[in-house]
């Protein structure tokens, strides 16, 4: 393949969202060989399933998007990225793909965690891991001279998004051991 191809399919969003697609087959394959192979070694199978499905499903959901906020500007190696640390200030600028876009790069983190790790089974856990994260990137895209900018209001999204997830996660987690023990006790 020539180089414009790798960097086509690489390097632009819309070569970031098709290699996604196309890796859903292979992603399903990878769930299930983990929890067969969970299960075969003793894990409870409907465990094993499920750890399976929310590892992998946190890495997929996650990595795709986190690729696209490293993906350079036009100027990537001859400026400096900006930095902005007001709190707000960007978020009245951003367009709604934006807004969007920077709430579901930890979603899958903050949905399935809690699912995953029951030390995670905390809002508040979730939310400063994944805003940990995201202050991560936002130092990565500024020190590799990306041309990006590095915002705090990137880092609140991310944070409140994961937040929103794990809500909806562990909520749903205490419904359903709820509905586990009024089972058991009747």
């Amino acid at each position: 393949m020539r180089t414009g191809v790798w960097h086509g399919l690489f390097g632009t969003y819309t070569g970031v969202v098709v290699l996604t697609v196309a890796a859903f087959p292979i992603v399903v394959q990878a769930v299930c060989a983990l929890a067969r192979r969970r299960a075969a070694r003793g894990s409870m199978p409907g465990w094993a399933w499920r750890s399976s499905l929310a590892d992998v499903g946190m890495a997929y959901g996650t990595v795709p998007l986190v690729w696209m906020t490293m993906l350079p500007g036009m100027r990537a190696g001859e400026v400096t990225g900006a930095v902005s640390l007001v709190p707000l200030r960007d978020l009245e600028t951003m367009s709604t793909v934006q807004v969007v876009g920077n709430l579901l790069i930890f979603a899958a983190f903050g949905l399935l965690a809690p699912l995953r790790f029951p030390a995670l089974a905390s809002v508040p856990r979730v939310t400063a891991l994944a805003a940990t994260g995201s202050a991560l990137i936002e130092t990565a895209q500024y020190v590799l001279r990306l041309d990006r900018v590095s915002s705090i209001d990137d880092v609140l999204l991310n944070a409140t998004g994961a937040g929103l997830a794990a809500i909806i996660s562990v909520v749903s987690l205490m419904s359903y051991r709820f509905v586990v023990l009024q089972r058991v006790t009747r």
